[in-house]
């Protein structure tokens, strides 16, 4: 079974140089929303959902300051919906939606698949969606899940994967898909471990936002430090959680590949080499 890697959404900012590290700060920049399809033992299930077709019939609700800043393509071809259909699969297929956190450019997708299962870390849908812990105002977007979706919610624990605590986001149809809490971003936000043939993939979602983040000497461009920290619910604990995975690129790197969400140099790097899940037969246990 595949792992397909698919951008979800282009940004194009402007200020290469201070986004990406590279060219000219008069040149616009390349972000992407770096989502999986992945085909499990109950259908398709997607990580992260992207700009969804809402967003790009009705822009204004992502918020014109957010628009503003990261001026996204907007186009309807990006979409998972399109990319599944592209693909030869149908918006049906998709059984599950895997997400890291509920921002507005992880969580747009999810009307696009009205039956499936959206699964999501306690504290996250708890802030995001009952508004049981407040939420700073205006982070998320409520209209991308005022249609009622199923929510299945992971809390804090579970097995024991490279020093960190997962849990199994399928259940035991498929054990080797497993939700990883790495709270800063967000105080929800979790990544997602996949176990492929070859390595372990980990989406590490808005863990990081630039790929020398996690090298031996870390580094971010000044902007998109900038950028990072202003979205950061709890500073001290991203700081800590990249340094998890930056310890575990360095002590495990053979054995799991780590990718985030917006960075094009992770997303160019897995895309090139497509990943297929191990044999049922190999992954018991």
């Amino acid at each position: 079974m595949r792992v397909h890697h698919l951008n979800t959404g282009t940004m194009c900012p402007i200020g290469r140089r201070l986004v990406n590290g590279t060219g000219s700060i008069f040149q616009r920049a390349r972000m992407v929303c770096h989502c999986l399809l992945i085909e499990t033992n109950d259908g398709l299930a997607l990580v992260d959902t992207g700009i969804g077709l809402g967003d790009i019939v009705n822009p204004p609700r992502l918020g014109p300051k957010w628009v503003r800043q990261t001026t996204p393509r907007l186009d309807p071809v990006e979409t998972a919906v399109r990319q599944v259909e592209a693909l030869g699969y149908s918006k049906g297929d998709v059984r599950h939606l895997l997400l890291t956190h509920l921002d507005r450019d992880h969580a747009g997708g999810i009307p696009d698949f009205p039956n499936a299962k959206v699964h999501v870390h306690r504290r996250e849908y708890d802030m995001a969606v009952t508004g049981r812990t407040p939420a700073p105002k205006g982070r998320y977007i409520t209209a991308q899940w005022e249609h009622g979706p199923q929510w299945s919610f992971y809390g804090e624990g579970g097995e024991d994967w490279f020093g960190f605590k997962g849990v199994r986001a399928l259940g035991d149809r498929e054990p080797d898909i497993l939700m990883i809490p790495l709270p800063g971003h967000t105080l929800g936000h979790c990544g997602i471990a996949v176990r492929t043939k070859d390595k372990w993939l980990l989406h590490a979602g808005d863990a990081y936002f630039f790929y020398g983040q996690i090298q031996a000497s870390p580094r971010v461009p000044l902007v998109l430090g900038m950028f990072q920290r202003r979205g950061d619910m709890d500073r001290a604990m991203r700081i800590e959680n990249q340094e998890r995975l930056r310890s575990l690129k360095a002590n495990h790197g053979d054995a799991v590949t780590i990718f985030n969400s917006h960075d094009p140099v992770d997303y160019e790097n897995c895309r090139c080499g497509q990943h297929q899940q191990a044999p049922a037969h190999a992954r018991a246990g």
